[in-house]
């Protein structure tokens, strides 16, 4: 009898395992992503909060950890709001799309699907669009997105073996999670105007460079400048002010350290692997900056 029970008692265990619903991550890889830091960053993060503003997105690793029940989500790249809505509303049509890719990638097919991405050939859907990023972001040398001042994309493929162009238990379980937030392409000053006392906002800009030939913010076809960073601290400033959780992640420089005197500042170290660059690839002190956060590390 204890021999049957224990069995029946592995079966109800295996069954609630399967079932579990899978963990929402990533769908994309980001240069400058989180995931690598998100100890640090939830270890400081409020307790509690009533919305959660996410601009700079990216790849929203915080966003996916946190899976907060209200949330405002916002990034200048309109192809990856695109990409994020797709995932949110049409999840099973980019999972068929992505099938497809992966079925047929091949060298030949990344630089057909470049071409098509960059030249819009054919009728493209908004789904047809998410896919073809997704894909390119999977499959593209270092994981790196950049595009030129012209706004096209221009990275060669990248040396794998199988890449995982298609996880589809990942893209659902991303999906749930993206259902409950705002998705808007615009700047970081659209939360400047939304976020309110008991809000948490996270900002993760493209970061100052630590030296003169280490600047990379070529998501978009825009920079972000001294004057940029200025103005991000001022809005920081002026939210923490208002009552807002502010969290602020940078490069680890004097210039950065001056704008945000007063706040609460910590050094992190992350171990970084996507650059364009591979001398600049390894352990970066960063900073996490804070204030009106309840946690404390």
């Amino acid at each position: 009898m204890r021999t049957r029970s224990r069995i029946a008692a592995r079966r109800s265990v295996a069954a609630r395992t399967a079932v579990r619903p899978k963990q929402p991550a990533p769908v994309v890889k980001w240069a400058g992503g989180k995931t690598k830091l998100l100890g640090e960053l939830t270890s400081r993060a409020p307790a509690s909060y009533r919305r959660y503003f996410e601009p700079f997105l990216g790849g929203a690793a915080l966003f996916f950890r946190l899976c907060p029940q209200n949330a405002v989500l916002t990034d200048r790249n309109a192809d990856l709001i695109n990409m994020y809505r797709c995932v949110a509303w049409h999840v099973e049509g980019v999972i068929r799309r992505l099938r497809t890719h992966r079925d047929n990638h091949s060298e030949q097919h990344f630089y057909a699907t470049r071409s098509r991405w960059n030249e819009r050939k054919g009728r493209q859907s908004d789904v047809d669009r998410a896919a073809m990023f997704v894909y390119l972001n999977k499959t593209c040398y270092n994981g790196l997105w950049r595009v030129n001042k012209k706004g096209l994309f221009n990275v060669p493929m990248g040396r794998y073996t199988d890449p995982p162009i298609c996880d589809a238990a990942s893209l659902r379980a991303a999906s749930k999670v993206l259902q409950r937030a705002e998705l808007k392409q615009s700047g970081y000053e659209y939360v400047a105007d939304r976020a309110g006392a008991h809000d948490f906002v996270y900002f993760d800009p493209p970061y100052q460079p630590v030296s003169e030939t280490a600047s990379f913010t070529s998501y978009t076809a825009g920079d972000f400048g001294e004057d940029d960073q200025r103005e991000l601290a001022r809005v920081a400033r002026n939210l923490a002010r208002a009552g807002c959780a502010v969290m602020v992640s940078n490069s680890d420089t004097p210039f950065i350290r001056e704008l945000y005197q007063g706040f609460d500042v910590a050094t992190v170290e992350c171990n970084r692997q996507i650059n364009s660059r591979a001398s600049a690839r390894g352990a970066v002190r960063e900073v996490i900056i804070t204030a009106n956060c309840s946690a404390t590390p």
